[in-house]
């Protein structure tokens, strides 16, 4: 995709006739109206995104930016900023081009070796602390970790708790140590394709955001997740083999009384329900999400 007019325009100017150069305010300007028609965007939220990006190319605060629109931009600036601009503008994820998203209330390192943590995972996290005493030695399973969002808010939120998080994925194992390293969270990692490397070991609870996508969903080939790795996303011809192969196995891996929450697909709280009953699970629970939506299913192993 071609830079805009304006912008190759004045950065041409700005590189090459020092005495008109470009200032923030323009750039953020011609980059939001590029963003909102790319992407089909609201002004509104295709300036965040350009402030998003300017920021992190300048290593500045967004805050920064409005204080300083009539700064100007040198050249390596202007320069880093459009590498940014035109492989959003292709619709690739801001967490990706910055390697940061917010969850919880934490910064997490992400790449495109993982999903990017969104707010209805936090749900997830949310819930499981509801069951988690504060001040006693839980064992918690993060089946799956990906960047480890989950399992590390649980550990710096229940810095009692003992929290072994999985993934068979090596590079996502990697960013998950890091990120537990750089906000000092205790968890244990293991290279594990679900339970298969836990032996014996039993715990209070397991946790888990499984890839619960249809194979051949529409929305794969829309918005962010054309970006994501696919196998963190798709699970069998219903997107349920994930969550089947995680109830059907929890029960070998909880000690009683211990709780199995899930996050799961918007139309996918039924059927969960039933594999939970068919595993002999009691005590279901569903939560719905901020938009309504049936996000997060758990239940209880019987005594």
């Amino acid at each position: 995709m071609r830079w805009p007019r304006s912008i190759r325009r004045n950065c041409w100017r700005a590189c090459r006739v020092k005495s008109e150069p470009l200032v923030v305010a323009a750039v953020l300007t011609d980059a939001t109206h590029s963003i909102a028609s790319a992407l089909g965007l609201d002004s509104r939220s295709a300036r965040l995104e350009a402030r998003v990006l300017a920021a992190h190319v300048l290593n500045v605060a967004p805050s920064w930016l409005i204080a300083h629109d009539t700064d100007a931009l040198d050249a390596a600036s202007l320069l880093g900023f459009r590498a940014l601009l035109d492989r959003r503008l292709v619709g690739e994820p801001i967490a990706y081009l910055t390697g940061r998203r917010e969850f919880y209330g934490y910064i997490f390192r992400v790449t495109p070796d993982v999903l990017i943590p969104r707010p209805e995972t936090e749900l997830l996290v949310e819930r499981a602390l509801a069951h988690i005493p504060p001040n006693t030695d839980f064992d918690i399973l993060d089946l799956g970790c990906g960047s480890g969002c989950v399992a590390i808010s649980l550990a710096l939120q229940r810095p009692l708790a003992r929290i072994t998080a999985l993934d068979h994925n090596a590079a996502a194992l990697e960013v998950a140590r890091d990120n537990a390293e750089h906000l000092n969270a205790n968890v244990e990692f293991l290279s594990s394709d679900w339970y298969s490397a836990l032996g014996d070991r039993q715990f209070d609870m397991i946790v888990s955001n499984p890839p619960y996508v249809a194979n051949d969903d529409v929305h794969l080939s829309e918005g962010d997740v054309r970006f994501e790795p696919t196998s963190a996303l798709v699970s069998g011809k219903d997107g349920l083999d994930a969550l089947r192969h995680v109830i059907q196995g929890a029960h070998s891996y909880l000690r009683a009384p211990g709780y199995l929450l899930l996050e799961h697909g918007h139309d996918q709280a039924e059927q969960v329900a039933r594999l939970f009953t068919i595993a002999g699970m009691a005590s279901i629970q569903i939560w719905t999400d901020l938009a309504g939506i049936p996000r997060i299913s758990a239940c209880k192993l019987s005594e």
